[in-house]
């Protein structure tokens, strides 16, 4: 795994919190919480690939 993915999902979770308490303060809690599922899911892509190696070497591991 890249050292360069873990900065950038250090950096979405810092601009998301940032971006949310903002959000909250002013009253608009639902923008809030779409971004915080944004961010989210942003990241759910980036390691998506990571996880489908993980289980397709376990696979080929114990060869089921």
């Amino acid at each position: 795994m890249e050292v360069s993915i873990i900065f950038k999902i250090g950096a979405v979770g810092i601009l998301v919190s940032v971006l949310s308490q903002v959000l909250k303060h002013s009253g608009r809690e639902e923008q809030a919480f779409l971004t915080s599922l944004a961010g989210l899911i942003l990241v759910l892509f980036w390691i998506l690939p990571y996880i489908y190696d993980l289980f397709d070497t376990i696979k080929q591991l114990f060869s089921l």
